[in-house]
């Protein structure tokens, strides 16, 4: 037995063992989860896992696919990587749990809602009311080890997140895609342009934020989706704070 086969089997997942991704996405993501990379996959993030904190905690490496099944999504936000500050991802790009702290990309992204449509930025950074919606908040890659960005980048996350981007694609209903920065932008060849809309624009980072601002994005999205005849994402988020 090699030492990634025990350390796969210590985080509880043997090699070639799948992930649990949803059910509503095995379906357009069958061919995908029968390649052999996917099964390294699983067995790199068990043995990562296995040795060291590795962020979104277990479980929830797919819980985009999850708030979002395949038939709804509507808007696709694609991030890069999972925040890898401790508490802070949940398996939703740009998004943080209730109480805690919302990061400098995301209240920049607040900063140009408000700007953009008049919505005030919320006491909290939790985007689940977007993703009930039908956006999609997906990240490129799908974990990270704690406090090291890119940690867990050309492992084969992006093979995976690529076939969701493809899946997306090639539904018959059309969806908006939304690429912030320059690496999301290297994914336009994976969507049908002639079918879809591609939102493009600098990415909300404090490093490129005076470039996200007055883009404009979310009264785009929302034009987009009323060009297909579809409602628009009610972008607020609720406040948790209690009365």
């Amino acid at each position: 037995m090699t030492e990634l086969t025990q350390s796969a089997e210590l985080a509880g997942v043997g090699v070639g063992t799948e992930f649990e991704v949803p059910e509503p996405w095995r379906a357009a993501l069958a061919g995908e989860l029968e390649k052999p990379y996917f099964a390294q996959l699983a067995a790199f993030v068990a043995a990562q896992r296995a040795e060291h904190q590795v962020f979104p905690p277990s479980g929830q490496e797919f819980a985009a696919l999850a708030a979002t099944p395949y038939e709804r999504v509507r808007v696709l936000v694609l991030g890069q990587d999972p925040y890898h500050d401790d508490g802070q991802a949940h398996g939703m790009s740009f998004s943080v749990l209730p109480g805690i702290k919302t990061p400098p990309s995301l209240r920049n992204i607040f900063k140009e809602l408000d700007a953009d449509l008049g919505v005030p930025a919320p006491d909290n950074g939790y985007l689940m009311h977007w993703a009930e919606q039908g956006v999609l908040l997906l990240n490129a890659v799908l974990t990270v080890r704690a406090h090291e960005a890119n940690s867990h980048k050309a492992k084969g996350w992006e093979k995976f997140t690529d076939a969701v981007i493809k899946a997306v694609s090639d539904r018959e209903e059309p969806c908006v895609f939304v690429l912030w920065g320059n690496y999301a932008k290297k994914k336009l060849p994976l969507i049908d342009t002639s079918r879809h809309v591609v939102v493009e624009g600098a990415h909300p980072s404090p490093l490129s934020a005076r470039l996200f601002f007055g883009s404009r994005p979310f009264s785009q999205i929302n034009a987009a989706l009323a060009g297909f005849g579809a409602e628009p994402i009610d972008w607020r988020v609720p406040d948790v704070k209690s009365s």
